[in-house]
């Protein structure tokens, strides 16, 4: 059947696959779910893998569009995964790299919101809420996530009701490619949240310390030497607001229940609110607040965290360089409560 003229439903996915069919043999590319829009059109959903599979090594796993509304956070993934794509042509040193890391990318968790251009999934409901995790603490209302309505934002789903197929691509996709490695991160890139741009780390569910706090605090330190001029804010979720069914404290809690595991997923939020004050005409966008407008600025926010998302692969691969031994974990430790969990 001929295609009908005109651009693709989802211009991200025709860019992704584009890259897929670029990346040939070097990546290895798999159809998770193929999710329906009532009424609309079908979607897959896309995990790309590429470099050393040997589980003994360490990975790195880049996520975006798990809301639909926030579609520059699927940008920047697909933007670095071309970076890569079009490196493996000439970089050895790329290559190199890929000897002693393997990287996972499912740049577009939620297509079927991404179409419809609303934060939940087609079936109403919000995939960060979605997690059989319910916060230890009070939340705030409606936005920690609830089970009244999916016409409410935040919507968790109904108790007892199995994952979304959304959710449990990504999680399957953690499981197999992150959680049996001796150290992994992962980043799930959203935008929506303030001026500035964080990057935040487990807990959601509840304001306790996380067990690896001491891994965060020195790949912190790192990521603050090697980039001294960075933007970032870099926190646990905790210190902003608390929710429900947060996939990352799911898969994090999964991966604590190995002890000679590490595993940090980590969140970037754009500050998209720093686009609308210098856009105000975009608040009556069909994109929304959630997006750079203007073509400049776009480009500005795909260029702007290349060098986060590199540092993440560079600082997994050499992992044993840097992690803490266990008898300097306490300090780092305590350092990082100084900074975060203050009395």
């Amino acid at each position: 059947m001929t295609p009908p003229p005109g651009p693709p439903p989802l211009p991200e996915l025709h860019w992704l696959e584009q890259l897929i069919e670029r990346g040939h043999p070097h990546l290895q590319a798999r159809e998770m779910r193929r999710i329906h829009v009532p009424g609309g059109p079908s979607f897959p959903v896309h995990a790309i893998t590429l470099g050393n599979p040997d589980p003994a090594l360490p990975a790195v796993g880049y996520f975006g569009g798990v809301h639909g509304l926030e579609r520059i956070g699927a940008e920047v993934v697909i933007a670095f995964l071309q970076n890569i794509v079009t490196r493996l042509a000439w970089d050895t040193g790329l290559h190199r790299l890929l000897e002693q890391v393997r990287l996972v990318f499912m740049p577009i968790v939620n297509p079927g919101g991404m179409w419809a251009a609303t934060r939940a999934n087609p079936r109403g409901v919000d995939l960060m809420r979605n997690a059989p995790i319910d916060a230890r603490e009070r939340v705030p209302y409606l936005l920690g996530g609830q089970r009244l309505s999916a016409g409410l934002p935040w919507y968790r789903g109904r108790l007892g009701d199995p994952l979304e197929a959304e959710s449990q691509a990504l999680c399957e996709l953690v499981q197999a490619e992150l959680l049996g490695r001796p150290f992994s991160i992962a980043l799930d890139c959203h935008s929506g949240f303030g001026i500035s741009d964080r990057l935040w780390f487990p807990f959601a569910h509840t304001r306790e310390p996380m067990p690896h706090l001491a891994e965060v605090q020195v790949l912190k330190t790192l990521f603050d030497q090697s980039h001294s001029h960075h933007p970032y804010i870099i926190e646990p979720q905790s210190a902003q607001y608390l929710a429900h069914g947060d996939l990352w404290d799911h898969l994090y809690l999964q991966a604590c229940e190995n002890t000679g595991r590490t595993f940090l997923p980590l969140t970037l939020e754009m500050g998209s609110w720093l686009w609308v004050k210098k856009n105000p005409r975009q608040l009556f966008s069909r994109k929304g607040i959630f997006n750079p407008q203007i073509g400049h600025r776009q480009q500005r926010v795909l260029r702007r965290h290349l060098a986060l998302l590199d540092f993440l692969a560079r600082a997994a691969s050499s992992h044993e360089r840097w992690r803490p031994p266990s008898d300097d974990r306490a300090q780092h430790h305590a350092q990082a409560l100084a900074q975060w969990f203050p009395t």
